[in-house]
């Protein structure tokens, strides 16, 4: 039947990341060779996965809302194909009769939740049929779309409006943003992008990335306008021997190598090496390339060292939705505790007179700005080096009180959503006495 299998695929992803709190992206790669898809119909599948969880919270309300008692139990793939058909439905610009239909017969395949036909049908069909009164009610309440946690950790360490400004972002597709070599103005020209304020080029349109002008010589490469930060903040000169630690994929990698330093990238992580080394050698840039955990390796010490820590990503949350739903406070701490230690790996990797970066793309004070108090509090020999605005392309908003960066999702305002605001991510400057 065409258009199941990629409906087969997206309930699929969505019951295995939610069961086994795995990344949207990983699952999407692991499994999806084993359905066999053309690229459209793994792209639909994929489509209809990010949707559900960007809108999870939404479309669970909407589902538990009208049935009396609740999910069936014992119903194999009930739900996940529940919420795989009501993403199109109430999000997707697909026809209602088809999201119903295919799900239906999806039902019917599986002897546990082919005995819920008549309750899926009917549940999918009030759906559809109700759809301007489910949306309006999620219109009022910003906060349905993530776990609960989330929402009161944002309202502490932003306060109420602030948090509700996140919130809203997290609802609209992500932009698409490059980091260029050089001539980021000739270049956003070319792609018909628009130059933003920090450098970055922000794609009014997306496209086969392959296929545009820059990217078989390597002019460019995709990077969140906001991730692009830390390392303009390390600013190193021609020649100084620069640390990127955890550094995969390599976006930061290849922002230094591209301003002349000479770069060592570590992290532990095999098959994420293999794609920064990709990355490169498409850029024609060169680093060192070491595999090793960043919080045990030994080297002479570096002019300057930027430490993009592993950390809950709440900061990713609008290109990546699936991190709310997989990520809990007990991950956040656990991962806090190893941002500590790779902090102090990193201090010792710090030259005298060098310069540290601690980054994390976290929207969560203990993962930032609560981290940087410890590890200050702790290192006489280390202190902050505010940051400017004009490093930051004048965003004097994305600087907090002190002198950190701090960046919101739903900062940096454009002609529409999806052009607008960059990811959440925090950094401080340090300098080595």
């Amino acid at each position: 039947m065409p258009g199941l299998p990629a409906r087969r695929l997206a309930a699929t992803l969505i019951d295995e990341v939610l069961r086994a709190k795995l990344a949207l992206d990983e699952t999407f790669e692991r499994i999806s060779p084993d359905f066999g898809l053309d690229a459209a119909d793994a792209g639909l599948a994929r489509a209809i996965a990010i949707t559900a969880f960007r809108r999870l919270g939404t479309i669970q309300h909407a589902i538990n809302a009208r049935l009396e008692r609740g999910s069936p139990r014992n119903s194999g793939p009930f739900e996940p194909i529940m919420v795989a058909a009501a993403a199109q439905i109430l999000f997707l610009d697909l026809p209602d009769h088809a999201a119903v239909d295919l799900a239906i017969r999806h039902l019917h395949e599986d002897p546990r939740s082919s005995r819920y036909v008549a309750l899926g049908n009917a549940l999918l069909r009030r759906l559809a049929r109700e759809r301007d009164a489910i949306l309006a009610e999620a219109d009022a309440d910003l906060f349905l779309d993530m776990p609960d946690w989330l929402a009161e950790s944002w309202r502490e360490a932003y306060g109420e409006a602030t948090a509700a400004a996140i919130a809203r972002s997290h609802r609209d597709e992500p932009p698409l943003d490059l980091s260029v070599k050089e001539n980021a103005a000739e270049w956003a020209e070319r792609l018909d992008g628009l130059l933003l304020p920090t450098g970055s080029v922000r794609l009014r349109e997306r496209g086969a990335l392959t296929a545009m002008p820059g990217f078989d010589e390597g002019a460019w490469w995709v990077q969140d306008a906001a991730a692009a930060l830390p390392a303009l903040l390390l600013a190193p000169k021609p020649g100084e021997r620069v640390a990127d630690l955890c550094a995969a994929p390599g976006g930061k990698t290849a922002q230094l190598a591209a301003m002349g330093a000479s770069v060592t990238a570590v992290d532990r992580s095999g098959p994420r090496l293999r794609r920064l080394r990709e990355n490169l050698t498409r850029l024609s840039l060169t680093a060192e390339i070491v595999t090793k955990d960043a919080s045990l390796w030994q080297a002479e010490p570096f002019d300057a060292v930027l430490l993009d820590a592993p950390c809950s990503a709440t900061g990713t949350i609008r290109r990546h939705p699936d991190v709310a739903w997989t990520k809990s406070p007990e991950d956040r701490d656990k991962l806090a505790a190893l941002q500590a230690r790779l902090l102090e790996a990193a201090a010792r990797l710090t030259k005298p007179g060098g310069r540290l970066v601690y980054c994390t793309c976290s929207l969560e004070p203990q993962e930032g700005e609560e981290q940087i108090a410890a590890f200050l509090a702790e290192n006489a020999d280390f202190r902050r080096q505010p940051i400017t605005p004009d490093e930051i392309g004048g965003v004097s908003g994305a600087i907090d009180a002190n002198g950190d960066l701090r960046t919101l999702p739903h900062q940096l305002a454009g002609d529409t959503g999806r052009l607008s605001g960059w990811a959440g991510f925090y950094a401080c400057r340090m300098i080595r006495l």
